[in-house]
């Protein structure tokens, strides 16, 4: 697999190993790239993600940590159901659960074969991390059930009232999706502000998302890291699609 680093990249901070302070993420590039190394300890982790950076390496790179601009975000409200979509959403027979196996998600995030991807930047001891994330109530997943067999979910970290999506896999067509609505629907219910989708892809954009520039985002994440944070299981977090006639 490739690299996400190359010499001219060695000219952006390198992280102490003595501290787990980040440079401001408005001096990053507009593609994002701010700083290299350190760990993934959750110490650093949750510094980041309140700072608004994230991880982003292939194995055999450095750790690289990332603020792009603009970020992409969507906001519960706006997400948008199409007509076909409804229809699996009616009829597609899907169970949702929340945090019931959070470690089987990542993996698959990791393994599932992606369109135009060769390999995975979710290396092993990326997985470790969230999983150990997730022991602590700050990482999360969404699992999606077909005839009691796990075909799709999602998996991120939760801070305040803004979710940081990291990954998704499907095993059936419209599984992830399917995940994501049912996420996007139960965050809504307890007053989140946003779901962070990080980079600009035409899937998340045509489900609703919407680009926002980095200083918007910052103020945004600012404003809702002042509420009081979902930390804990979630595996209580219970969601039925429910048929509504917007239009969308």
């Amino acid at each position: 697999m490739g690299s996400m680093f190359d010499e001219e990249d060695y000219l952006i901070p390198p992280l102490s190993n003595y501290s787990y302070a980040f440079p401001s993420p408005r001096f990053a590039s507009d593609e994002g790239l701010l700083a290299y190394g350190g760990d993934l300890s959750s110490t650093r982790l949750l510094t980041a993600y309140r700072n608004g950076i994230f991880p982003w390496y292939l194995e055999g790179d450095p750790i690289l940590w990332w603020s792009p601009n603009p970020r992409l975000l969507l906001y519960p409200k706006d997400f948008k159901v199409r007509k076909s979509f409804r229809r699996v959403l009616r009829n597609g027979g899907f169970r949702v659960t929340f945090d019931h196996c959070f470690a089987d998600v990542i993996r698959y995030c990791a393994t599932v074969p992606r369109e135009g991807q060769k390999g995975s930047w979710i290396v092993p001891e990326m997985q470790e991390a969230y999983i150990r994330l997730h022991e602590e109530g700050y990482a999360h997943s969404v699992e999606v059930y077909k005839d009691e067999e796990l075909v799709g979910g999602l998996y991120g970290v939760s801070m305040g009232k803004a979710f940081f999506g990291e990954s998704m896999f499907s095993l059936m067509t419209d599984a992830s999706k399917v995940a994501f609505k049912a996420l996007s629907d139960v965050l809504g219910e307890r007053g989140y502000d946003f779901i962070d989708c990080q980079m600009k892809t035409d899937h998340m954009v045509g489900l609703g998302a919407q680009t926002v520039d980095r200083n918007r985002f910052l103020y945004e994440l600012e404003q809702t890291l002042q509420k009081p944070s979902d930390i804990g299981s979630w595996q209580n977090f219970r969601w039925k699609y429910k048929e509504k006639t917007d239009g969308k």
